[in-house]
């Protein structure tokens, strides 16, 4: 699967699985650890497991295993897709590392054709 399909299908997915406030870092020239971040949060650790779960299934569906995943009993589960890595956090978590203001000279992308219009 390409780097694109892989990102516009996590947001899809993690939209549809009520994720909030989905960003999309793009980081290509900033480090070399990804491409792109994406960024949701979920209202309590339960609904973050359920967004990770339903997004390791659905793009295992489409052929797409992790690399790595990290955190699953925390408040920030990391499922790293290569190029892609996605970041679930509860809004405390998200709050405290506040990825945004630490990769805040990547470039935001535009997501507004991916997501539902509620």
């Amino acid at each position: 699967m390409l780097t694109q399909e892989i990102l516009e299908n996590s947001v899809k997915i993690l939209d549809n699985k009520k994720g909030m406030d989905i960003v999309v870092l793009k980081i290509t020239d900033l480090t070399s650890v990804a491409d792109y971040f994406v960024i949701v949060s979920g209202t309590s650790t339960t609904h973050i497991k359920a967004l990770a779960e339903e997004l390791e299934d659905k793009l295992a569906e489409m052929g797409q295993e992790p690399k790595h995943i990290e955190g699953k009993a925390t408040g920030w589960i990391l499922l790293d897709y290569g190029n892609v890595v996605v970041h679930v956090f509860t809004p405390d978590s998200r709050e405290n590392f506040n990825l945004e203001k630490l990769w805040q000279d990547a470039e935001d992308v535009d997501i507004s054709e991916w997501i539902k219009d509620e």
